[in-house]
């Protein structure tokens, strides 16, 4: 399918779903991306909080003609990363060659319920990245990981260059990301902060001579609604930031065991405990012509290529993927 003039040619436009609905409507809402010129659907792997991430994928495949659909993103400690290439790869072979692979260290909405413990995340990650890769490229894989192992592991169908992207925010990940991922989302980053995560991947990326892409990723608040359906997924975002963060944003460690502890009762009775000024400096927010203004000179100015809107309001999120096309449209 074609994509519509009125997206900027400069930036890639990709969406971010979260199965907490039927995947048939995660499926309306696929298709309805595809139909407004978006190119990337990532889809959320957060265990028992939503439906099962490649289910969801699957169906988000068949029902599409042209968009790129991976995990955004899936872990190496509730599914082992052997498995997740092989399913990776039977997508990529379903579709003609139109998944990817989300990867990080997983966070606390999809690790507490199922009791584990996130354990040497940076070696498990990039042990990960090997384990994929090699899987990827037809190599016999041998391989024992602080979380998991391989021996003599091999897959006979996959395509060597499916892509691999790293999420994360700590510096030592950020590097790795920069100097082996194929790309690297920065999601829901601190905007302070965005410039020194951007350099933090590049040194990682000159380290090796890699070239990752970068993608960007927060919500887009032209009103009330999406304010309120942005700031339950910051209960989980905010706990698990980095110290410094938090501490600018005056969270102490009595308001992170708080939400922590709110969000065994749901992600909304745990956003009860989240004000806006703690939810207005990770997202871009005013009018359709201030958000694009705002996020185009973060783009343009950092050198980010693709743009990620999160829909967490199924119900509405057509609109919102409609407000997005229009913010990204070129200047």
């Amino acid at each position: 399918m074609a994509e519509p003039e009125r997206l900027s040619p400069m930036i890639r436009a990709s969406l971010n779903l979260i199965p907490e609905a039927p995947v048939d409507k995660m499926v309306d809402l696929a298709v309805a991306a595809e139909e407004l010129g978006f190119r990337r659907c990532w889809v959320y792997d957060e265990g028992l909080a939503t439906r099962d991430v490649y289910v969801t994928m699957t169906a988000i495949l068949l029902a599409t003609d042209g968009l790129e659909v991976g995990p955004g993103i899936t872990n190496a400690y509730t599914r082992h990363p052997g498995q997740t290439a092989a399913a990776i790869a039977s997508l990529d072979e379903m579709s003609g060659g139109r998944a990817f692979l989300g990867l990080g260290a997983g966070g606390s909405l999809t690790l507490d319920p199922l009791a584990i413990p996130r354990y040497r995340p940076l070696e498990t990650v990039r042990q990960a990245i090997v384990a994929c890769r090699g899987l990827f490229g037809g190599e016999t894989v041998d391989m024992e990981g602080p979380g998991f192992s391989l021996r003599s592991a091999r897959l006979d169908y996959s395509r060597p260059d499916i892509q691999i992207w790293l999420a994360g925010r700590g510096p030592k990940m950020l590097d790795l990301a920069g100097s082996v991922a194929d790309g690297v989302l920065l999601d829901f980053i601190y905007k302070p902060s965005l410039g020194a995560y951007v350099e933090r991947v590049r040194r990682g990326a000159e380290a090796t001579g890699n070239q990752p892409e970068i993608c960007y990723s927060t919500m887009i608040v032209t009103d009330e609604r999406a304010l309120e359906a942005v700031r339950p997924h910051m209960t989980y975002r905010l706990v698990d930031s980095p110290p410094d963060v938090r501490e600018a944003l005056g969270i102490s460690d009595s308001d992170v065991a708080a939400i922590r502890s709110a969000m065994a009762d749901g992600l909304k009775a745990a956003a009860r405990l989240v004000p806006d000024e703690w939810v207005l400096p990770f997202v871009v927010s005013g009018t359709i012509e201030e958000c694009s203004a705002e996020l185009h000179n973060l783009m343009e100015t950092h050198g980010i290529s693709e743009f990620k809107i999160p829909v967490y309001d199924v119900d509405h999120g057509r609109e919102l993927l409609e407000v997005t096309a229009t913010v990204l449209e070129p200047r």
